[in-house]
């Protein structure tokens, strides 16, 4: 069970103080315990690359992270500066409002305006699409938040992305909830999930998991394996 985690987790550090040796450490965890990929900042995709280079793990970068307000083309030109460093993965954030409106042509176009520039920088790419799920669920009825999910999958699925991810774990509404994560795999039409955001246990592991989760995005991964390992 451990291991089946493991493979899962993207090892994340995402702090605005974090350091370059900070980045070293979670580099290093991450070849350890063979977890999916290590998730930071885009200044540090290139030191990520050079560590990584030879391993299996993906490195991944975030895109108009946290907010996801930057105008679509400057999100575009940090995703591609990102994959020509070396980034194989993107978590991408949506323009929120375009989300929250339900507005399908919105969210498709901003992404039609990254996707195939970080693609053309290498088709391998894979691209994730952060939506704020607990933000989506905020002061409205289930079946409203549901809803927005399903039109944000739609939305992401017609962009040609891979993922569609719950949070960025830096909003004030909160990170993942198994509902919103059994949402998105209900409407997810062939996309993978992610999710993301206050995952610090292997109960709230196994929780999204459960769920339908492919991928968790946390930084207590060493913590989570290390509390399976023990359960085993």
């Amino acid at each position: 069970m451990a291991m089946d985690i493991a493979c899962r987790i993207d090892h994340t550090l995402l702090k605005p103080e974090a350091t370059a040796e900070d980045v070293k450490r979670i580099v290093a965890e991450a070849m350890a315990h063979g977890f999916a990929s290590v998730c930071v900042n885009p200044v540090f995709t290139g030191l990520v690359g050079r560590l990584l280079k030879g391993s299996a793990v993906k490195n991944c970068a975030v895109i108009g992270f946290p907010l996801g307000a930057h105008k679509a083309t400057v999100k575009a030109m940090e995703a591609v500066a990102a994959v020509k460093e070396g980034a194989e993965e993107l978590d991408i954030v949506a323009h929120l409002p375009l989300v929250l409106a339900k507005d399908l042509a919105g969210i498709r176009g901003e992404l039609a305006e990254i996707v195939p520039l970080a693609k053309a920088a290498n088709p391998k790419v894979v691209i994730k699409v952060i939506v704020e799920s607990a933000l989506l669920a905020l002061n409205v009825e289930p079946a409203e938040a549901e809803e927005r999910i399903a039109v944000a999958c739609r939305a992401v699925k017609q962009a040609g992305c891979e993922y569609i991810k719950t949070s960025t774990g830096f909003h004030p509404a909160g990170g993942a909830t198994a509902q919103a994560v059994g949402w998105m795999k209900k409407h997810a039409d062939g996309l993978r999930v992610k999710a993301s955001g206050g995952i610090r246990s292997y109960a709230d592991a196994q929780a999204m998991m459960a769920a339908g989760a492919d991928r968790l995005g946390c930084s207590a991964g060493v913590a989570i394996v290390q509390e399976a390992l023990g359960r085993k």
